[in-house]
């Protein structure tokens, strides 16, 4: 809603409310604790707003939450929290929030008011970003459609398949350094995207076909986990992570990062099976997987939806290298066992003191009072309404119609640049399929929706290119044989 104060109007009203809280703090005995809050927003643009505690030894520190898992960032129902545990009242197991924390020394209003102006750069750039992001990929596919059918410009896409495949992590890895306002943010990111891109093809890795790809992967992939390892600070206030003035989650693996983590894992564990094929490749495969899995349905990942979507991905890519037949009834187990590992994961967290749970464990909570249903309903309600997003779905139309064409019709669409990314490892294709279903089983069990696929297939489509590219140069040239359609994609009886 507009605002119905003018800004002399708002002055004059903080300063009457300051005037308040002086006269109050005036005549309160010494050393008791005052909670004071802002609790709304004006206009229609959410912000950070002050949570502040006086009591003895917390003068110039941080407040944070272990609700929140931050040392500067607590919740509006940890004030109940805060409250109870102040006046010696036990906190009951349904409040939500938890006791307000004092942090490290060094708070400064400069550095509270930086936080704010941080988490508003992303939300303006957040959806332009996504916008450009959907722009490139179409534009990717239709010149790369119209360049391998003419076997021009093979090295020039090359290079703009792994450079477009670059650009999501490189919003991670732009928080790695101190950043202020739009430009230094879209810079950095452009900067971090060419950085990667260059290691990509500076190494003796270039001239093989999986070498490039595997790096763009391979970084993905180790950003993310290690993120989740030092405390998520790369996803919060990112571009493809999650606001702190959103208020949807503070830490953990976010549903986009879920989907770049799953397929840098996926992919670069393919690279490593097509290294070393066999019992050895299925092993990585299982092991990278799990590890990854693990990090993500943890207390360090907080992340319930991928987990489920995580298992039959690597559950398939593991069964089409190891030559075994995957169908319907294999893959729902594997979607079941996901539900099964996850809910293990949220009982043992639900095991916790209130305090420590995430919400993880709240769900097993929901789950015995019944409230479960609704969580459920909403979150779908959610994923629904991103299947119309102008910013998302042209992602996956795209990347999955050039994909199917390229299968269906190789010489055609691509030159033959898939079937030889195939033939040249049948690894990557059993990487990719287990990518796909992770992204399509992610798409429906999570809020996001077709975020998560549309991130998938972005950073998998353009380094499978990359990687078929590589491999015709092998071939001389040449027009590879074109085998069909069930042993390109499928591959699951062979």
């Amino acid at each position: 809603m507009p605002d119905k104060l003018s800004a002399a109007d708002r002055r004059d009203a903080l300063q009457l409310a300051d005037a308040k809280a002086g006269a109050l703090l005036s005549v309160l005995p010494a050393g008791t604790t005052v909670l004071l809050a802002g609790l709304s927003d004006h206009g229609s643009v959410p912000h950070l707003r002050v949570a502040a505690m006086r009591a003895p030894g917390t003068e110039g520190h941080l407040l944070g939450a272990a609700s929140t898992h931050r040392e500067d960032i607590s919740i509006l129902t940890d004030l109940t929290a805060t409250v109870l545990s102040e006046l010696g009242v036990p906190v009951p197991a349904t409040v939500v929030g938890t006791p307000l924390r004092v942090g490290p020394a060094g708070a400064t209003i400069a550095d509270l008011r930086r936080d704010d102006a941080t988490a508003q750069s992303i939300r303006s750039v957040k959806g332009v970003y996504f916008t450009v992001v959907a722009v490139l990929q179409v534009a990717f596919y239709l010149a790369a459609f119209l360049l391998l059918r003419r076997r021009r410009g093979l090295s020039p896409v090359r290079v703009a398949a792994v450079a477009l495949a670059a650009l999501p992590v490189s919003s991670y890895l732009v928080n790695l350094l101190p950043w202020t306002g739009l430009p230094q943010l879209v810079g950095g990111v452009l900067a971090w995207a060419a950085a990667v891109t260059a290691v990509a093809f500076a190494g003796p890795w270039r001239r093989r076909p999986l070498g490039p790809p595997a790096v763009v992967a391979g970084v993905t992939a180790l950003t993310l986990a290690g993120d989740l390892l030092t405390g998520t600070t790369l996803q919060l206030n990112s571009v493809m992570g999650y606001g702190a003035d959103v208020g949807a989650r503070y830490y953990g693996l976010g549903n986009i990062p879920f989907a770049l983590l799953a397929t840098g894992t996926l992919l670069a564990a393919t690279v490593i099976a097509h290294r070393w094929p066999g019992r050895a490749g299925v092993g990585a495969i299982v092991t990278l997987g799990a590890f990854a899995m693990v990090l993500g349905g943890s207390g360090l990942g907080s992340d319930f939806g991928g987990v489920i979507a995580f298992v039959p991905g690597i559950a398939v890519t593991a069964l089409i290298l190891s030559g075994r037949r995957v169908s319907l009834v294999k893959l729902g187990a594997c979607c079941a066992a996901g539900g099964v590992i996850v809910m293990g994961f949220a009982w043992l967290n639900h095991l916790r003191p209130p305090s420590e749970q995430s919400h993880l464990g709240r769900f097993v909570g929901q789950v015995l009072t019944g409230e479960a249903l609704d969580v459920i309903w909403r979150k779908l309600h959610a994923m629904l309404a991103t299947l119309l997003s102008p910013n998302l779905m042209p992602i996956v139309i795209a990347a999955a119609a050039f994909l199917g064409y390229a299968i269906l019709r190789p010489e055609q669409a691509s030159a033959g640049v898939v079937p030889a990314a195939f033939e040249h490892s049948p690894a990557l294709r059993a990487g990719l399929i287990g990518t796909l279903v992770s992204g399509v089983v992610g798409m429906l069990v999570n809020d996001s929706g077709a975020a998560v696929l549309s991130m998938a297939l972005a950073l998998a489509v353009p380094l499978l290119l990359a990687t078929g590219i590589g491999a015709l140069p092998a071939a001389g040239r040449s027009r590879p044989s074109v085998p069909g359609v069930g042993e390109q994609l499928a591959g699951v009886a062979k």
